[in-house]
């Protein structure tokens, strides 16, 4: 650890609140635990518990039960310093009555993703891409479309009684992209545009601890997908190798390729999928391939917060070894504050490529 006076600072740190807006200092005082949770799915939450006992306009009694600070639909964010850790609204709350403890006030908030997670519908959409329906949707909930994809059209696209973020999850996971919202702006890009500089990690500095997995157990050689074009009236089938990602592996070794040393080929053909042209088939067997190649290494973290440590971040982890040191995608990320801890950040991250030792 590089210094000590330092970090310790850095874990004794406490998020501020603004309500509507304004900064409320008396929250950030009395807050007792905090998880802000995303994943790779979209939808930021955030749980913060306050003391809901204390002295207010000449008596003593509840705090926030008056629902003047702390009510339904305001917008809620936690910052530290400057940066934002958590942007949304208030969508419920929750007392509770210890035995041993003062009473306790409990926000839960959730970003503008619960938009479409309240709106279920039924709709077809015809001759459409991906990025023309995540577009569309968008607009329907006042959200301005950032959208960076490419993908096939499509002569159909139904949505039978899903929600519409459920089904925007369902059309980016079908052509490897990522879902997430910002304020009023909706994001919708591919896996490899979403990331930018990697933030610094070392073990036994702003990396507390780590543990990582490199598992054969979900990875293949290839991945074959077919279908048929009724236009044309012919046969598809596409085959997916360790080539689709190689530009992700940063020097390392494919999980597929060392299946194929370790236990020889193991090929994997999708059955559930119906494409209907060769551009749709391509895709469901690339997306599927570098899905699992992927999560050949999962690490779980535990490292002092910072507003840059979101999901969709690419992590520099650094004094692991040469086996696992190097760049992470991030794909669950957790800001907690507790007495105990403190102020931490614990994160989930993936690559396909184990390093050289």
């Amino acid at each position: 650890m590089a210094d000590g006076t330092h970090s310790t600072q850095l874990r004794v740190a406490r998020p501020s609140f603004r309500v509507d807006g304004q900064e409320q200092p008396t929250l950030s005082g009395g807050l007792l635990t905090l998880q802000i949770s995303e994943n790779a799915q979209g939808l930021y939450r955030c749980e913060a518990s306050f003391g809901n006992w204390g002295p207010g306009e000449g008596d003593t009694g509840f705090l926030y039960f008056d629902r003047r600070l702390l009510d339904f639909g305001k917008p809620f964010q936690v910052t530290l310093g400057q940066d934002v850790l958590f942007d949304g609204r208030i969508t419920a709350l929750e007392a509770r009555f210890p035995e041993a403890s003062p009473p306790e006030m409990t926000v839960l908030a959730e970003d503008r993703l619960q938009d479409l997670r309240m709106t279920r519908r039924t709709q077809t959409y015809v001759e459409v891409s991906d990025a023309a329906v995540i577009q569309e949707v968008a607009r329907r909930h006042g959200l301005t479309p950032n959208v960076d994809l490419s993908g096939p059209t499509y002569n159909v696209l139904a949505q039978v009684n899903q929600s519409d973020l459920a089904f925007l999850r369902e059309r980016c996971r079908t052509i490897d992209a990522e879902l997430w919202v910002e304020g009023k702006t909706l994001h919708a890009k591919a896996h490899g545009r979403r990331a930018g500089p990697p933030v610094e990690l070392g073990y036994r500095n702003e990396l507390r601890e780590f543990t990582v997995l490199a598992d054969l157990a979900g990875q293949r050689t290839a991945v074959v997908v077919g279908g048929w074009d009724v236009r044309s009236k012919t046969g598809l089938k596409h085959e997916a190798t360790d080539s689709v990602i190689s530009n992700e592996l940063d020097g390392g070794t494919s999980g597929a390729s060392v299946l194929a040393s370790a236990l020889g080929e193991r090929k994997e053909a999708l059955v559930h999928t119906v494409p209907l042209n060769d551009d749709e088939a391509r895709a469901r067997a690339e997306t599927f391939f570098r899905l699992s190649a992927r999560r050949f290494l999962v690490g779980r973290g535990t490292a002092e917060t910072s507003a840059r440590l979101r999901v969709g971040a690419r992590v520099q982890l650094r004094g692991l070894g040469g086996l696992f040191s190097g760049k992470y995608y991030l794909t669950e990320v957790k800001v907690l504050f507790d007495g105990t801890g403190g102020l931490r950040t614990e994160f989930v991250g993936e690559r396909p490529g184990l390093g050289n030792a």
